[in-house]
């Protein structure tokens, strides 16, 4: 018996992987088919689309011809001609057909040598499909899709797509392609790379080929009930009493199901922490992954670096605190989320998940002391008692440092970077033990929530820009709200006074609202 792992390099196995009960995404994509439906599915890197693929040939291959293929190894040669495209995609699908089916007489036939032509292919394609409900799947799609040639490969499909519905033509049943970006979005994908088509070819950019595919709805992400289907299959392999709800509620609320976060935090907890299976073990193995590289952390950064627009997109909604509307006409939100930085939430752009947050928090702390190269002086150990983090002395501490280099800029820089110095000031006595994370669906340009776990203590920490009496007792309010969410009786609150020196408030207290203490500081 093969002893079953937690999974994050590839294409997970039933058999050998520890995986998701992705059976109702499946069913609901066969429908699709059924109808004989052209679609993509456009997600993220590392969100389970090959899986997926893999797991809907397995339920496929009873009622249809299935050619599963995959365009990422193919190089730029085969772009270069259309007669090397067409060789090459007829003998992907033999190739295909060979490995599931090896006894099938029609295998060879899918390879011609004749066919030169798009017109010639189309016409292969005709006598393939007779009488067959052939289902065709092109992985990593997206890999040549600024070439001309595969555009024009995909005006064929979709010309016979539309001659098969007028009852004068044979073709494929149903076609998926599959990539980050959607073919219909080929402009946006081109301005990425940086790359361009001749300019005849420009109008095709726009009005893309694929067309006639329907919109792909399916949720890919992973549900707590789907993720506590995983979590059984690995307790009835262990037998060592997990809570299963708890756990799954703990990973989703940090991963919001991004398939492969979930894998990640449970294949180190089985592997590195010796199984020890409990809320707090998610929150250190968030802690540890933080400070791992990986290519999905990698393409984060790399995307942010390569795209302005997105990544000052990001920095308002984050560290600023701006709410900006949730537009998918917008091409900069658009692009957060063909990169699964960004989702909706309440019609406001928000990051998609919890350990994102932490992740481009940290790349926006870190670019601020590169920037900055502030130093405060305060360490870790001067605001730890009796190995317990005091928040209140870090405030003090912060109110402090704060009004040293308030006379050295300027009210507009402290209004942009007022929140990201007290990040950047409290990561350092935070790291190594505990982590923050902001509270995004909370964020908006007058308040900022953050939870700061430390050891086995949580703190509720509420940033706020100071707009008189009256909003500061309503704060007060949502704050003990909000620490009432939380089952918490403490919270903290710094607010910023951006105003002349004149007409500051500079205040320190603890202050009783309800039922709940909260430590207020106003900078």
């Amino acid at each position: 018996m093969i002893m079953r792992k937690f999974n994050t390099a590839g294409l997970c196995i039933p058999e050998k992987d520890y995986m998701v009960d992705i059976s109702e995404k499946l069913t609901r994509i066969k429908e699709l088919i059924d109808t004989e439906s052209y679609f993509t599915i456009n997600r993220a890197r590392q969100f389970g689309k090959t899986t997926i693929l893999s797991a809907l040939e397995r339920l496929l291959q009873d009622e249809y011809v299935v050619a599963s293929i995959s365009f990422e190894g193919l190089g730029d040669e085969s772009f270069q001609s259309v007669d090397l495209f067409c060789n090459e995609f007829m003998e992907l699908i033999r190739e295909a057909r060979i490995h599931v089916s090896p006894n099938d007489d029609t295998n060879e036939k899918w390879v011609n040598t004749n066919v030169t032509t798009f017109r010639a292919l189309g016409k292969h394609i005709t006598e393939m499909c007779r009488g067959k409900k052939v289902v065709l799947m092109i992985d990593e799609v997206d890999k040549t899709s600024n070439n001309q040639i595969f555009l024009n490969f995909l005006s064929m499909l979709r010309s016979k797509f539309l001659a098969r519905k007028g009852g004068k033509d044979h073709t494929f049943h149903s076609v998926i392609l599959v990539g980050v970006y959607d073919i219909k979005n080929i402009k946006l994908k081109m301005i990425q790379d940086g790359t361009h088509l001749p300019s005849e070819g420009e109008t095709k950019i726009y009005n893309s080929p694929w067309n006639i595919a329907i919109d792909f709805e399916i949720d890919m992400s992973f549900n707590p009930a789907e993720i506590s289907t995983m979590l059984s299959d690995y307790e009835a392999d262990n037998q060592i009493g997990l809570n299963i709800k708890e756990l799954a509620n703990e990973i989703y609320d940090y991963t919001d199901g991004y398939p492969y976060l979930v894998s990640k935090l449970c294949k180190h907890i089985d592997e590195k922490l010796s199984k020890t299976w409990t809320a707090d073990s998610v929150r250190s193995t968030v802690q540890t992954i933080l400070k791992e590289k990986n290519t999905l952390f990698d393409d984060i950064y790399k995307n942010l670096e390569n795209n302005k627009k997105l990544y000052e997109l990001i920095h308002d909604i984050l560290i600023v605190g701006k709410r900006r509307l949730y537009s998918i006409g917008n091409p900069t939100v658009d692009l957060g989320v063909i990169y699964g930085i960004i989702k909706e939430s309440n019609s406001f752009v928000s990051v998609s998940n919890r350990v994102f947050e932490m992740l481009i928090c940290d790349y926006f702390i870190s670019k601020d002391e590169e920037n900055n190269r502030r130093i405060t002086g305060v360490l870790q150990n001067d605001v730890i008692r009796n190995g317990i983090f005091d928040m209140e002395l870090c405030l003090r501490k912060f109110s402090e440092f704060y009004s040293e280099i308030f006379n050295k800029h300027d009210i507009s820089f402290l209004e942009e970077h007022g929140r990201l110095l007290f990040l950047a000031f409290l990561k350092p006595l935070v790291n190594g033990q505990g982590f923050f994370h902001i509270e995004s669906q909370f964020t908006d340009l007058r308040r900022m929530d953050i939870v700061v776990d430390f050891g086995q203590k949580q703190f509720i920490l509420e940033l706020k820009l100071w707009r008189g009496k009256k909003y500061q007792a309503e704060a007060f309010t949502q704050l003990c709200g909000y620490l009432e969410s939380k089952h918490a009786d403490t919270g903290y609150m710094l607010t910023f006074d951006f105003r002349k020196e004149a007409n500051k408030v500079r205040k320190t207290e603890w202050i009783k609202v309800n039922d709940k203490r909260i430590f207020s500081v106003i900078v």
